[in-house]
């Protein structure tokens, strides 16, 4: 599917800011057109949605660092109680010898 384009529209990224500020060329008289108050409403309403997908990643990429940080802290944590446990000498006289 292709992406609409037209000199009119923005050009980079949307952003939350970009598409509230966005103005729409008017018709010219005699032809119809759009009603700028619902075309205003919609690009509001682009607006607020694109902020909220913003925040709502935003707090997702900031649970997968925090996840992969307590991962990694871990992986540490085992590696060096197995590393430790390995360097142990075993006790002689216990209940298996």
């Amino acid at each position: 599917m292709a992406v609409y384009r037209s000199r009119h529209t923005l050009i980079g990224p949307l952003t939350p800011d970009r598409v509230a500020a966005l103005d729409l060329p008017r018709t010219r008289l005699g032809r119809r057109g759009y009603e700028p108050e619902h075309v205003n409403a919609l690009l509001h309403r682009l607006a607020h949605e694109l902020h909220e997908q913003g925040r709502q990643l935003d707090l997702a990429q900031a649970e997968n660092h925090r996840i992969k940080s307590a991962l990694r802290t871990w992986q540490t944590r085992q590696t060096r109680t197995r590393h430790d446990m390995s360097r142990m000498p075993d006790v002689a006289g216990g209940p298996d010898a």
